[in-house]
Parts: C-alpha cells; structure tokens; sequence
C-alpha cells in the first residue's frame, strides 16, 4: 500500500472514528460525555491503532502486542471508537457505553479481552504505568513498543515529571509518549493556570527525543509515529479542543457536556465521511 492509500484510509477512519464519538456522547444522555477531550486526540488514535501499533484483534492477548495506555482518560469517545474502528471490540461494546453493567465506562476500566491495558481514573498515573511496562518488556528481552497519551493539563502533576527525569535514565527507547496540547484544561487555558514554557527544550535537555506536529495531520502524524530513536520519545501534539464540530472547538464548556438533540443533528451535519 502506498503513503497516500495508507493516509487516505487514515483520514476515513479518523471521520468515522468522530462521528461514532458524536453518536456515543448522544446517546448517553443526561449522563453527559467528555467530548472536547475526546474529539482533540480522534487523529492521533486513529494514526496508533490504525497504522503505527502492532495491536489488533488476533493478538490482542500476545505478549509482543505494543501496548497503549491512555493516562488521559477523558479521552475515552476517541479510545473506544478507535478500538471498534480497528475490530478490537464489537457495535455492542461500543453500544453499551455508559450503561448498567457495561465495560465501557466514562474512564477507561481494564478489561485486556476488550484492549484495555489500565484503568485510569486519577490524573497523572499513565506515564508511570508506561515506564514499569517498558522496563518490564526490557527486561523479557521483548520488542514491543509502549504509547501512553497525556493531556497537557495532566502534564502539570508531579507525578509526570518523576516520569519525564526517569524514562531517559533507565533508557527507554521502547516508549513513546504524546501529549494532547490543546491548551484548555478543566479549570480554564493552561498557559493562565501552569505555564509550561519551553516544555520540549526541557524535555530535551532531560534526554527525550521530542517531536511537535499538527496533531490533525494524518501525514504528519504517520511520519513522527514512523521515526526510530535510541531515547525515549516525546510528541507534543498540537491540537484543537472538540475538533470538528464548530461550537465545541476551544471551548472549555465542552469539556463534559450533555449533547442535546439539536446540537447532535447540527455536529452530525458538519461530519464528512464516506456514506456506506
């Protein structure tokens, strides 16, 4: 398959990724959904799962599958679309979201039948989880590979940062690390909370290997994801809030939200997809 097949499926998958997060959030109601977290990494997860990750459906319980853990995990719309978008999980999975008895909660629950590593509920635990299963894989003498997604907000945690100081002094080359930067976090626009300035030279000077990309750029995200390094490495995402529908984007209101009627039918009207 050439690059432009390889993006081209990428982006249809991407769109249809959005528009079973749309459906989700409506679905479940008066129980609201994190939408704006979920619809700012839909490219990224559909970039891992869909071309950069040896995961899928027949090895999902082998140990040299490559691991994902989604430290950020409002992220979740995302998270589980990308898992039935690639055959990971089944329409019913995915249908059950948020309801009684389900799997598939508002956080992530483990559940590795179903492709979930970790659960993950308080912020800023991923990267170390991440760190433990590379130096484990290390020490098996296994190759695979280890991607944990951050938030930039959860970025701020102390936790993260005995992370990004330990990850280069036990040489981990078998981990990769993306940090959704779309600069709003729960309590408003992250540089006004915590700046973080010169975050990738700082990352640098600690022995990562950082890369910053669009991160709703299929091509581009393909060519960062495609890079080999012998440090650990760091992309730093630069993304959208509720990307792609037009009233959630940058906006903070739509971090977790009720997704009416109306405004379902208005986000869907903004879908572009391939109609079956």
């Amino acid at each position: 398959m050439t690059k432009i097949n390889i993006v081209d499926q990428l982006e249809k998958q991407a769109n249809h990724m959005r528009v079973n997060a749309l459906k989700l959030a409506h679905a479940s109601g008066n129980s609201a959904a994190h939408l704006g977290p979920g619809l700012s990494i839909i490219e990224i997860l559909a970039v891992l799962y869909g071309h950069t990750m040896n995961i899928n459906s027949e090895n999902i319980s082998d140990e040299d599958r490559d691991r994902f853990i989604l430290s950020k995990e409002h992220g979740v719309l995302a998270y589980y679309s990308a898992l039935y978008e690639n055959e990971i999980i089944l329409k019913e999975d995915l249908d059950s979201f948020m309801k009684t008895g389900s799997a598939f909660l508002g956080h992530p629950v483990m559940n590795r039948k179903k492709g979930i590593e970790f659960t993950s509920g308080s912020l800023g635990m991923g990267l170390s989880l991440a760190i433990g299963v590379a130096m484990g894989l290390k020490r098996k003498r296994l190759s695979n590979h280890v991607y944990v997604l951050l938030g930039d907000g959860e970025s701020n945690e102390g936790s993260v940062w005995e992370g990004f100081l330990s990850a280069p002094h036990f040489k981990l080359d078998n981990l990769t690390v993306i940090i959704d930067r779309n600069g709003i976090q729960l309590g408003g626009k992250t540089n006004e909370i915590l700046p973080m300035n010169h975050l990738e030279t700082v990352l640098e000077q600690m022995g990562w290997h950082v890369v910053i990309v669009d991160g709703h750029d299929i091509e581009a995200l393909v060519d960062v994801f495609d890079i080999d390094s012998d440090k650990p490495k760091v992309v730093i995402a630069n993304t959208i809030k509720g990307k792609g529908v037009s009233f959630m984007e940058h906006s903070i209101d739509w971090h977790h939200a009720v997704l009416t009627d109306k405004l379902f039918a208005e986000a869907m009207e903004e879908q572009v997809m391939e109609r079956e």
